[in-house]
């Protein structure tokens, strides 16, 4: 029988053929540039040792004597102390915070954290004009360009001048979607009136197209930071009313480390078109503290190296809004399996500003640590009756020293392999130095359950883990389509 000769493909057919193929080169070509390109410069630093002897512990805390909220008490310190930083300031005052707005549809009565932080800085502004007051913070709180929020209007008006993070200088953490935005949806006009339905809340302004296809990249200045002549304060929380239950954690210092914020901070502020920051005159000071400020995946160098120093015998504490990074993971399994007690608390991701959420990406990891540790892992879940456990410090004791390491970032490739922005403050502290002994006392409250339902038993949440969550963790790392 005769071979069939097949057919040559018709003009249009090479035509739509070389389309494809030339298009996948570029959207290949958009993606490996995009996720691997040079950081702005200043991202991700890592600061000197500096000596203090003057470190602070502030905390916020919601609990209730059991999971149905009984005698629910809110401990909400941070803020406060920020408002009075503020207020002290004689020089300068710089600020970069991720989220703020008091947009909420939950029926709860939140702190007005937005409102009273807003008028707080433009107060000092309108009183002392000369003075330079930089706030810096994510495009997210003007709905990536459809709207300007009342509380950054209310600060512009008085002559605070508000940087906005230039997202797109950073790599992308969502390269299927962002290859997409980078060849086509970036030119889309950003301005306009929005008209679509803001997902914060019903009642925030509306959004247009044009934001929510930026908003879809995941990206974000995710930092925490308060910084004047006088003091920092590195937190866990944002200056959202919606979050204002939640359990979080900030220290605060002083000393040569301000100018490593400062010089951090001007990074963003420079690559954003923001002014230079000031610096304050300082000299090597003496104290028994040692404090280093990190940014980006320098938080996860030195998290990874005082993991791998711990030996047998020693002891780390967790409290973790999320836990996903695979380093990190594979560090504290190895440190549990050689004999270091590791102890967790950890949010079980449940909820999300009245939303239910599907227990991802704690549950899975949290099963993953039991069964490669022989349950050598000590793991609770914080009760959260309210808001979330979004704390993200870690405490680890050697027979040396204590190394404590607070602030913005969670434990995931997002926060941790320089895509979005992140700031931690990394502390070496003697160990029966004030700070270790209360941060230690904190761990043991929320572990022991002392004067309240803190913390509940890891079977309480583990005993709904599904396969399809584990499908879903594993379809999400691979993908990097998430939000962690």
């Amino acid at each position: 029988m005769a071979k069939k000769t097949k057919k040559p493909w018709s003009k249009k057919k090479r035509i739509i053929v070389s389309l494809i193929g030339v298009f996948a080169l570029i959207y290949i070509i958009v993606i490996a540039w995009h996720t691997f390109k040079p950081l702005p410069q200043g991202v991700s630093f890592a600061g000197e040792l500096h000596k203090t002897n003057n470190i602070q512990l502030l905390t916020d805390l919601t609990f209730a004597q059991d999971q149905k909220g009984t005698n629910t008490i809110h401990e909400n310190h941070i803020f406060d102390e920020v408002y009075r930083t503020i207020e002290e300031a004689e020089e300068f005052v710089v600020l970069d915070f991720f989220l703020m707005d008091g947009y909420y549809d939950e029926d709860e009565d939140f702190p007005n954290i937005a409102e009273t932080l807003s008028s707080t800085v433009a107060k000092k502004k309108k009183a002392n004009p000369d003075m330079p007051i930089v706030f810096i913070t994510d495009p997210l709180n003007r709905g990536y360009g459809s709207y300007e929020s009342e509380w950054f209007k209310k600060m512009r008006d008085a002559g605070v001048e508000i940087v906005y993070t230039d997202l797109d200088e950073l790599r992308d953490s969502t390269p299927v979607y962002s290859g997409i935005y980078r060849i086509f949806f970036q030119w889309f006009d950003i301005g306009g009136k929005g008209w679509i339905a803001n997902a914060m809340a019903s009642d925030a302004p509306k959004m247009t197209i044009a934001s929510y296809m930026t908003l879809l990249n995941v990206k974000a200045n995710h930092r925490k930071a308060l910084v004047t002549e006088k003091a920092a304060i590195i937190t866990t929380s944002n200056p959202h009313d919606a979050s204002g239950f939640h359990g979080n954690i900030a220290l605060k210092l002083d000393g040569p480390i301000i100018n490593d914020i400062l010089e951090a901070e001007e990074a963003v502020s420079l690559f954003s078109g923001g002014p230079k920051l000031p610096r304050i005159k300082t000299e090597n000071a003496e104290g028994e503290y040692q404090t280093q400020y990190l940014t980006e995946k320098k938080i996860l160098d030195a998290l990874l190296n005082d993991i791998n120093d711990t030996k047998k015998g020693d002891t780390i504490w967790l409290g973790m809004f999320f836990v996903a990074e695979r380093s990190i993971v594979n560090t504290l399994v190895e440190a549990a399996n050689r004999g270091v007690e590791v102890n967790l608390i950890l949010d079980p991701n449940e909820n999300s500003f009245g939303r239910e959420k599907s227990g991802l990406p704690n549950r899975p990891v949290v099963q993953e640590l039991v069964e490669d540790t022989n349950e050598k892992i000590n793991i609770r879940w914080y009760n959260t009756v309210i808001g979330q456990y979004h704390t993200k410090t870690i405490w680890i004791q050697t027979p040396e020293h204590t190394v404590i390491s607070s602030g913005a970032a969670n434990y995931t490739e997002r926060a941790l392999e320089n895509y979005n922005l992140e700031s931690n403050v990394r502390i070496i502290a003697p160990n029966e130095s004030e700070l270790a002994l209360e941060m230690e006392q904190y761990f043991h409250r929320l572990w022991n359950n002392e004067d309240a339902m803190y913390t509940v038993e890891v079977d309480e949440y583990q005993s709904d883990f599904t396969w399809w969550q584990r499908w879903i963790y594993a379809f999400q790392t691979y993908t990097k389509i998430t939000t962690y």
